[in-house]
């Protein structure tokens, strides 16, 4: 690639990320404005048992979006770059759906991939397990439309799944999840310029995250790691197969191990985990114990 190009593709890229921080924004306030549904409908209860809204996530969509959409039409490079657009999009549209159908229509009675699978060895079909598939299906279009043989499709779309449920795991205190987010891709991953805009769009609505006013939700969670996920389909096999294998091991180990229980107790990952938020404050009555197992169930979502 030229000087010249790329200069083009960076200029692109910083376009879009900026159209992605307006648009979260701007989709935030029309959204809480006029909640869709109504606001109790996207009411739910914190850590602290404070009622915040859920409309973070489908605005953070929404911005993540339009800057991706944005990006593909300023970048003049064409070709692989539009694929990889159109493949962000579907990861993200359907990441988003289901998991606002998981946030809207689900309960806490089953988490984690061993509740939703072994409810429907009983003939139950959760929430969880709707959205497990539907993600699952939409990594599979994004892969195909992103371009390949049928290992890259496969790899592709196991990348966009593990990494929506990866980030939806860490969204269990202010802030976290877009924090984890930025962690892994405000750098800039060579080759991939088209983390820029959804994480633009997350970094716009982290003051309400943090301010505990909002929060991503599944639908947020998921399709902003769908969205990453589908732009690391732009690194070298190697490269990939590395990360899915991370991803496959780390969702394997969540549902042993509380993440936050280790945060916690790691003290420069609870200094990050902290930056930006309110002192915390456990709930009255409410034993160490209890909250670290409340915490661990809560991680293992579907």
């Amino acid at each position: 690639m030229s000087r010249s190009a790329a200069g083009r593709r960076a200029a692109a890229a910083l376009l879009g990320g900026m159209a992605a921080s307006g648009a979260a924004r701007l989709a935030y306030a029309a959204m809480t404005g006029h909640p869709p549904g109504g606001a109790k409908a996207w009411s739910r209860g914190n850590h602290r048992g404070e009622p915040v809204t859920l409309l973070e996530g489908p605005a953070v969509t929404a911005g993540a979006i339009a800057g991706v959409l944005a990006q593909a039409v300023l970048d003049a490079g064409g070709g692989p770059g539009r694929r990889r657009a159109a493949a962000m999009v579907v990861a993200g549209a359907g990441a988003a759906a289901f998991g606002a159908y998981d946030d809207l229509a689900g309960s806490a009675d089953r988490r984690g991939f061993r509740g939703h699978l072994g409810a429907l060895r009983h003939g139950e079909v959760t929430t969880g397990a709707v959205k497990l598939g539907g993600i699952g299906a939409a990594g599979i279009v994004s892969a195909a439309l992103a371009g390949g043989g049928p290992a890259d499709v496969l790899l592709n779309a196991g990348l966009v799944a593990a990494s929506a449920n990866m980030l939806n795991l860490f969204d269990l205190r202010p802030g976290r999840a877009i924090k984890v987010a930025l962690a892994c891709g405000a750098p800039g991953v060579p080759g991939v310029p088209g983390t820029v805009a959804p994480l633009g769009a997350a970094a716009a609505l982290l003051p309400e995250d943090l301010g505990e006013r909002a929060m991503l939700g599944d639908a947020g969670a998921n399709a902003l790691g769908a969205m990453l996920g589908a732009a690391a389909g732009g690194l070298p096999r190697p490269a990939r197969i590395a990360l899915l294998a991370g991803l496959a091991a780390l969702t394997a180990a969540s549902e042993k191990v509380s993440f936050t229980t280790v945060i916690e107790r790691t003290p420069a990952l609870r200094r990050l985990d902290m930056l930006g938020r309110r002192p915390p404050a456990p709930a009255a009555g409410v034993p160490a114990r209890r909250r670290r197992a409340n915490d661990q169930t809560a991680q293992r979502r579907g």
